[in-house]
């Protein structure tokens, strides 16, 4: 019986991991997308610090951070992939093997180790994208250095995308929908990176669900095991018991 509420539970766990690693995916993607759209053409920036002259800053730095991003995808991607329609194709085959072996599918055992390196992928990707951003969250752009190095990418500092666009958005736009554009974005990728504490959660948690799973499981099939054959697994207790109560 707990084995049937814990293989209950893995179905709930399965199913909301696998929307929150979709949600990941497509939160991820929208930034790639707006990489390689508007976030990497030119703003034209109006610097009031020096004058007032407008001047078009390069839409990316020179150094732009993406590792943790694409650390991420592949978290989102290992969840919905091969935690989401692999435990599936795991779970079907360790009903149907169950109910004609009596034991567990071997594929069932190889998932249940999947679903351990993914937690502990969305787990890096957790800790390395937090840490990154918070490391580069005081830096700010020099605009007198960005308006005599146009029309090149501004060389100083090494920036994720969250922080760049963060300073860029603070900056006179000539154009006041860049930053409506901005601030859109900013939201989506704010997003994902938040995104990943409730993903490395339900990772953990089906994880947990699983091994326990698997444990309760095992230790069933060891209580029947010792049951002598052709005799109710009660009966051979209470037999037991009693010669102990006699002796």
């Amino acid at each position: 019986m707990a084995s049937n509420g814990l293989m209950k539970a893995i179905y709930v766990a399965l199913l909301l991991l696998y929307i929150d690693a979709a949600i990941s995916l497509a939160l991820v993607s929208s930034m790639v997308a707006f990489l390689h759209g508007r976030g990497g053409q030119p703003f034209r920036v109006q610097d009031f610090e020096h004058g007032g002259p407008i001047f078009n800053l390069h839409g990316e730095p020179a150094n732009l951070l993406t590792d943790h991003g694409h650390t991420t995808n592949g978290a989102g991607g290992t969840g919905v992939v091969l935690v989401g329609f692999g435990g599936l194709l795991a779970l079907w085959l360790e009903h149907r093997s169950r109910a004609k072996y009596g034991k567990s599918s071997p594929f069932y055992y190889l998932w249940a180790l999947i679903t351990i390196l993914s937690w502990l992928l969305t787990l890096t990707a957790l800790i390395y994208t937090f840490v990154l951003t918070n490391m580069h969250s005081d830096q700010s752009i020099d605009i007198g250095l960005a308006s005599r190095t146009t029309p090149s990418p501004y060389p100083r500092d090494s920036w994720t995308p969250e922080n760049w666009y963060t300073e860029v958005n603070k900056l006179h736009f000539t154009n006041s929908a860049d930053h409506d554009i901005l601030n859109r974005k900013l939201r989506s990728i704010r997003g994902w990176r938040y995104n990943l504490i409730p993903f490395m959660i339900l990772g953990f948690v089906l994880m947990l669900l699983v091994i326990l799973e698997l444990l309760s499981f095992r230790r069933s099939r060891g209580r029947k095991a010792d049951q002598p054959f052709g005799q109710p697994y009660g009966a051979a207790v209470s037999k037991h018991e009693s010669a102990h109560l006699v002796a």
